[in-house]
Formats: C-alpha cells, structure tokens, sequence
C-alpha cells in the first residue's frame, strides 16, 4: 500500500539528493568533497496563519531544490525511502540551475 504525507502549516517534506561517491571514469571521490547539503521537494504544506487567521503560502513548491542546513528536520521513513521533514524557515534557499 501506497503512502502519502502530507505536511501541516509551514512544513516542507524533502528527499535528500545524495551525490555520486565515485566519476565517471570510477575514481572514488572522498567525503569531504560532497559539500552542498540539498534536497528535492516532494510535498509541502498550505502554510502558516497570521493574527487575523489568513493563510501565508509556504515560499517553495513541490519539485524545487533547496539548500538545507546540515543539521536538523525530522527523519520520516514511507516504504523503502526515507525523507526529512522540515519548517519553512529552516531552508537556507533554493538552488537553479
């Protein structure tokens, strides 16, 4: 069966995207050289309410890639793929190509 999550409020649910561990030509590069943390957007939530109870949009959409700190969100695991759940405020940005 399945899964779906989606967000409450500000909250934005992330892929990580993990980056190759070795070229092309098979060299394998180190640790240290993967050092953008980012993710893709899979779901996100309607967004946070103001004073007056009118909902404010969440910044990014789904199919965005951000930047994400390197510390934080809440792991979620639906099936076989784990995603990181985190608040609007916590991505750094989102990176275009």
């Amino acid at each position: 069966m399945a899964k779906r999550l989606i967000p409450t409020l500000n909250r934005v649910l992330v892929e990580k995207i993990i980056p190759p561990s070795k070229t092309t030509a098979g060299i394998l590069l180190p640790e240290k050289s993967f050092k953008l943390n980012s993710g893709k957007v899979v779901a996100v939530g309607p967004g946070s309410r103001d004073k007056t109870g009118n909902t404010i949009p969440v910044a990014v959409k789904e199919g965005d890639t951000v930047l994400l700190p390197e510390y934080g969100g809440t792991q979620v695991k639906l099936g076989d793929k784990e995603f990181q759940l985190f608040r609007e405020e916590d991505i750094l940005g989102t990176l275009h190509d």
